[in-house]
C-alpha cells in the first residue's frame, strides 16, 4: 500500500541553549528559572516573532526554531545575544544566563510541529561548538547572509562532530566587533575593504625618477644629431 510522501523543505535552523544550565540550578534552582521566564516572555519571544520566526520546542534550558529566511535567523540570533550582553553586564559571572547558537540552512522532514533531519542536526552540533553569548553558524548560512548584513565572521576551519558524517565549516559571528563586511581568520587577523572618502579627493605618492640623469652636455639633452 501506499504511503504519504513526507513534507520537506528548506529552513533556517536555529538552535539554542543555555550554557552551564546545571550549574545555574544547582547555585539557585528558584531564581534561574524565573530569570529565563523573564527573558522568554521579555527578549526572547518578542524577538523571534519579530523576525517571523516559530519555536518548534522548547527543551527544558533550550529552544529549536524555524525561520523561512536565514537572514531573519541571523538578525534574531544576534539581536538575542547582544540585549543578552547588557542583560548580564552587571550581573556577576557565576551567576549570568548566557545562551550559545546554532544556525544552519538544510532540508527538514515536518511531521506535526516537530521538525527532523540532518539539517537540525547540524544546527545542533554548532550550538554545541559556540562559546557562551555567542552564535556558530555553517559555511551555507555565511555564504547566504555575508553581502546582506553587516556583521563579522571568523572562520574557525572544518569541524568533525558527533554523529555528522562529513566535516562541517564554521564560522563564528563576531558580535563584539564594530559592524564591517570583513572576514576574520582564526588567527585574528582581518581582511577589510578600505572605506572610500565622502568628498573627492587627491592621493599624493612618492614619485621616484627611473631614468638615468642627462648632463647639459649629453646628445640626448640638445635634441638629435
Amino acid at each position: 500500500m501506499a504511503t504519504g510522501r513526507a513534507e520537506r523543505r528548506l529552513a533556517a535552523i536555529l538552535a539554542a541553549d543555555v550554557a552551564g544550565y546545571s550549574r545555574l540550578m544547582g547555585v539557585d534552582e528558584e531564581g534561574t528559572l524565573a530569570a529565563l521566564k523573564a527573558i522568554r516572555r521579555e527578549l526572547a519571544d518578542p524577538k523571534i516573532k519579530e523576525h517571523r520566526g516559530r519555536i518548534v520546542k522548547t527543551t527544558g534550558d533550550g529552544l529549536l526554531l524555524e525561520f523561512a529566511s536565514v537572514v531573519d535567523a541571523v538578525r534574531c540570533a544576534v539581536d538575542v545575544q547582544r540585549e543578552m550582553a547588557e542583560r548580564n553586564a552587571d550581573v556577576p559571572p557565576d551567576h549570568r544566563i548566557e545562551l550559545r547558537m546554532g544556525i544552519n540552512v538544510g532540508d527538514i522532514i515536518r511531521d506535526g510541529r516537530d521538525i527532523y533531519g540532518d539539517g537540525v542536526n547540524v544546527a545542533a552540533r554548532l550550538e554545541a561548538l559556540a562559546e557562551p553569548g555567542g552564535i556558530c553558524v555553517s559555511r551555507v548560512v555565511r555564504d547566504q547572509v555575508r553581502d546582506k548584513l553587516a556583521f563579522s565572521f571568523e572562520d574557525m576551519g572544518e569541524q568533525q562532530v558527533k554523529n555528522i558524517a562529513r566535516p562541517i565549516r564554521v564560522h563564528r559571528i563576531l558580535l563584539g566587533e564594530a559592524k564591517g563586511p570583513f572576514e576574520a581568520t582564526a588567527g585574528g587577523q582581518s581582511r577589510a575593504p578600505l572605506p572610500l572618502p565622502d568628498k573627492p579627493s587627491i592621493a599624493v605618492l612618492p614619485f621616484q625618477n627611473m631614468s638615468k640623469r642627462l648632463s647639459p652636455r649629453s646628445p640626448a639633452s640638445v635634441g638629435c644629431s
